[in-house]
């Protein structure tokens, strides 16, 4: 692996010209094909496989051309104190407003508040429900603003108007902004480690290429593959991250083996050859991870994942070949500014070629002055030698630490949260607290039945018999008219519980009401009835995932510990790895049930509505933190192997790690860190929830996981940390991650071709 990566980093560097054109030729291409092919789907969401979804196939079957996925807006008025909405004038100006809402040429129907009974009570609240002709994504920016023009007049009337439904969403997310601010916090990192415009650009120009050609596919596909608006989101967010962090850490390694004294072009295929593994094993954990998603079982789920696989590949074959591209033809300027004022590389114009020939051989300077250079102090170093002194209190502090945080995930409560979880400044969270309060909490999560009464003798008085028990079940407030299909075989009714839809108590009716279905059914004489709805689907869902996440996580930490074990040839180098994993992840999930569903410290970061966590956020969480954690695994471990390997004692090893890793990889963490807590400004509480989980994993793997644990583990184990039985030794396939391969090549193999195709001034 080392070699091949070694000739592929000369090979590029020396056929620059060739990989650039390459590269911006195939970007070109997919752009061009993104920008003919059709937009997204937008398809409906799809889970196979749970009752909620069944009752949602059964009736577009059964309701053929109805529009299940038309998009609704629901207009809310509220009387003046002490008024009442069927006051003539108040009355009046809501019979306008209807009348102007059907005017929209996607409007299918707009129902009449005081025909259609939605009226509250104690007459202070109605709605208005506009149904449209078009898919949510598909409503336009006229049809909502006619929207927003039909209430004003209701407003000057004197009501208080706010809308919500699925057609006002007009998409909102980051938007961008998130991107924004992840680039230039990571670009303030990267000047600061490297301190050089060049090298912190580099990185940054090529993760920008590997993204934009992610989307570019993306995009090209998402008609073809049925991919949602949705998709793309999470491969940019992990593509930006990864795509900087591994070009960092081959750039790194560049700038170091030119401070040995290598010239430009051999230093360009070292680094490829070893920081370049680490990539590739690295990048191979977070598709690993992201792959592992198809076992929840969610198409959705499973296609972001694909998709975000895709985005860390790319950023891989960035990584490998555009990078020692760039190097070769700005071999200067990515180094630091004494390194060019010497002239490219510390020691190199004082060896003749034969010694220079000699020295590049190795991956070990031989020069004293490079030795004593490489043996320097720095805050890594000193870090380390901290954590071998005292190894076991750093141990327990850590594990403590992080089992302390962990606790709150122990009342984990996993949820779809709607408008209700959205900031008071958004009519929709608004429209959704005036429902809830005229009409009662439950009224914006109803459930709805679907009643099969194909076998029932009676399909009528089977339909009321189902609707009564129902109605008479403890939790619910009311159940509305049943609906039947034109066969007359299939009836629709909603039930309206007490509680909010994300309430506990809510869950709870379902499953009673499921429970009791037997009995329900046995007095139908053949028909049947399923619970579905928005609120059921969320509750459907939250199971589901939760069921996954066992078999998820030990598919995928299964997966990456064989894979580092054949990586680092060792047993409990794996085994600590995925402990750790463990550790940092549910920290960041105990966190994340601390801020947003018990709400402390909630209002810091604009948390208004605290309730249950979303759903997949765990499933998210697991996954692409795993592949992150492993990615400083890989790389900060490596570099320990690489020197133990090459004759250091363990606990030097792990002294050396630090000294060449820890910088580069605090720098990474920071990066992954900025673009995560980018997403933690933006109103959207799933968005803000899930920036704030990745950030809170990366800082507590990268800072307490392998910035402690990991030295610290490795100190208590010593030699035995890198033990093998010899039988696993044989069976295992030998993968050179560390280069030890490259230490044994012939300096005439080395030096080949270097000073043809090396550009000015790469050599001294």
């Amino acid at each position: 692996m080392a070699t091949f990566l070694y000739r592929l980093g000369r090979l590029a560097f020396r056929r620059r010209w060739y990989v650039a054109l390459l590269w911006v030729g195939v970007l070109a291409c997919v752009g061009l094909t993104a920008l003919r092919a059709p937009g997204a789907s937008d398809q409906e969401f799809s889970m196979p496989g749970i009752e909620s979804q069944k009752a949602f196939d059964l009736m577009e079957q059964r309701f053929p051309g109805t529009a299940a996925d038309g998009a609704t807006a629901r207009v809310v008025f509220v009387a003046p104190d002490g008024q009442k909405v069927t006051a003539t004038d108040n009355k009046q100006a809501i019979e306008r407003t209807v009348t102007e809402l059907g005017d929209g040429s996607q409007v299918s129907t707009v129902a009449d508040p005081f025909k259609s009974a939605a009226v509250s009570k104690d007459g202070s609240t109605a709605y208005a429900t506009v149904t449209y002709k078009v898919a949510s994504a598909d409503v336009t920016d006229a049809s909502r603003t006619a929207v927003e023009q039909a209430t004003d007049q209701a407003r000057d009337a004197g009501l208080k108007v706010e809308t919500g439904g699925s057609a006002m969403d007009s998409g909102g997310g980051p938007g961008g902004v998130a991107e924004i601010i992840g680039i230039s916090i990571a670009a303030v990192v990267l000047l600061i480690t490297f301190g050089s415009l060049a090298a912190a650009g580099l990185p940054l120009l090529t993760a920008v290429l590997g993204v934009g050609l992610s989307m570019f596919t993306i995009l090209t596909l998402s008609d073809a593959l049925g991919l949602s608006t949705s998709t793309g989101t999470l491969a940019m967010m992990l593509g930006l991250a990864v795509g900087i962090d591994y070009a960092l850490f081959v750039v790194s390694r560049y700038r170091e083996e030119r401070a040995k004294g290598r010239a430009a072009q051999e230093a360009a295929g070292l680094a490829v050859g070893t920081a370049g593994s680490a990539v590739v094993f690295a990048g191979l954990t977070v598709v690993i991870a992201l792959a592992g998603l198809s076992v929840v079982g969610i198409p959705m789920l499973t296609k972001m994942g694909l998709a975000a696989a895709g985005a860390v590949v790319v950023a891989v074959l960035v990584a490998l070949t555009v990078v020692p591209a760039l190097l070769g033809f700005w071999p200067n300027a990515v180094l630091s500014g004494a390194a060019r004022r010497q002239g490219g590389g510390r020691g190199w114009a004082r060896r003749p070629r034969k010694a220079r020939a000699a020295s590049q051989a190795v991956d070990v300077p031989t020069d004293a002055d490079d030795d004593a250079q490489d043996k320097r102090d720095n805050h890594g170093t000193r870090w380390a030698r901290f954590v071998l002194r005292r190894p076991l209190p750093v141990l327990l502090l850590s594990v403590v630490g992080l089992g302390a945080l962990a606790l709150p995930a122990t009342q984990l409560q996993l949820g779809m949260p709607g408008d209700e979880a959205k900031p008071t400044s958004t009519t929709e969270r608004r429209a959704y607290d005036d429902l809830a309060e005229g009409f009662g909490p439950g009224f914006n999560g109803p459930l709805t039945i679907v009643v099969d009464a194909k076998g029932a003798a009676d399909a009528k008085a089977a339909v009321s018999t189902i609707s009564g028990r129902i109605a008479g079940t403890k939790g619910v407030v009311s159940v509305s008219k049943a609906r039947f299909n034109d066969a007359g075989d299939t009836a629709v009714f909603t039930a309206t519980p007490s509680t909010s839809p994300t309430d506990e108590k809510t869950k709870t009716l379902v499953k009673t009401i499921r429970d009791e279905r037997p009995a329900t059914q046995a007095a139908t004489d053949g028909a049947s009835f399923e619970v579905t709805g928005t609120t059921a689907l969320n509750i459907d869902m939250s199971e589901k995932v939760q069921a996954a996440l066992i078999p998820y996580l030990v598919v995928i930490v299964g997966l990456a510990v064989v894979l580092l074990l054949v990586v680092f040839r060792s047993v409990f180098v794996p085994l600590k790895a995925a402990f750790g994993f463990l550790l940092s992840v549910l920290a960041a999930l105990g966190v994340v049930v601390v801020v947003f569903q018990q709400g402390h410290a909630a209002s810091l970061l604009g948390v208004e509505q605290t309730g249950p966590i979303m759903s997949m956020m765990p499933i998210f969480l697991v996954g692409i933190v795993f592949g992150l954690a492993m990615d400083y695994e890989v790389f900060l471990v490596s570099r320990m192997r690489e020197s133990y390997v090459h004759g250091e004692t363990a606990r030097q090893a792990v002294v050396s790690g630090f000294r060449h890793s820890a910088r580069v990889v605090v720098a990474a963490a920071l990066i992954m860190i900025a673009v995560f807590a980018g997403f933690v400004g933006e109103d959207d509480s799933m968005i803000k929830m899930i920036g704030f989980g990745m950030a809170s994993a990366v800082l507590f793997d990268a800072f307490v996981v392998r910035m402690a644990l990991v030295p610290a583990v490795l100190a208590l184990l010593g030699d035995r940390a890198w033990w093998l039985p010899k039988w696993l030794d044989r069976i295992l396939p030998r993968i050179d991650v560390e280069g030890e391969a490259l230490t044994r090549q012939p300096a005439a193999l080395v030096d080949q071709d270097s000073a043809p195709d090396e550009p000015a001034g790469a050599r001294v």
